[in-house]
Parts: C-alpha cells; structure tokens; sequence
C-alpha cells in the first residue's frame, strides 16, 4: 500500500493507525465471490411489523442476527419497517428464506421481496 500512495512503508502504518483510532476503519475483511459460493441470487425485502414499540423491534433485530442469508438489514422510515438483503442459492432456496426465514421473524406482518437481475455498481469505499 504504502508503495501505491507514494509513501515510506513506516509513514503509511502510522497514516493507518490513526485511521484506525479515528474510527475511520472500523474492520478488515475480504470479500467473497457470492457467486463462486453457490449463492447466485439476490433479493432485497421490505419487511412490515405488527408493531413498532422497542421490544419489537429489538425483537426483529435480534432474530435477523440469527440468519447468515440474512446479509444486510435497514431500520427504514416509511411505508416499510425494515429492508434486508438476503442472499440465495437458487428459486427453491429463495422460497425456503421467504417461508422459512423471513415471515418467521417476531412480528412480521408482511414482506415484499425485490429480485436482483444484475448488479450494476457493488462497492464498499466511501466518498472520502
């Protein structure tokens, strides 16, 4: 890194560091190939509550912990609760999250499932 920003390797580890007490880099991951592991489908899923009292939803939050398809969840403001990106093998997987998953959640009253045909822009830096 500290070659590909014109950096001595001990000036790029403390610019790194004080990212990293500054909060800026919250982790480090890799990402992986949804694809190459058998998970060729995306799905994003607005999802309504019976109610919207903290218990319930701490509730929901804590259950959607539970579920690796569970990729990603939003706190939403308007006609929706929640948004959840789920990922899926294949349309009988996509059923069995539906059923399964998802209308088993504490107090979900609906959901409404958005099927990904193809991902235009997929990144993970930040304007900065």
């Amino acid at each position: 890194m500290a070659e590909r920003v014109s950096l001595s390797p001990s000036a790029c580890l403390r610019r790194v560091r004080a990212l990293e007490e500054a909060n800026l880099i919250e982790a480090y991951a890799a990402v992986l190939n949804a694809r190459a592991a058998g998970l060729a489908g995306v799905a994003f899923v607005l999802i309504t509550l019976d109610q919207q009292g903290r218990l319930a939803l701490d509730r929901f939050e804590a259950a959607v912990g539970n579920h690796r398809e569970i990729q990603e969840c939003y706190l939403l403001a308007g006609a929706a609760d929640y948004m959840v990106r789920i990922v899926y093998a294949d349309a009988e997987d996509f059923e069995r999250v539906h059923t399964a998953i998802l209308t088993q959640l504490p107090g979900v009253v609906r959901v409404q499932s958005t099927l990904v045909l193809r991902t235009v822009k997929k990144s993970t830096a930040l304007p900065v």
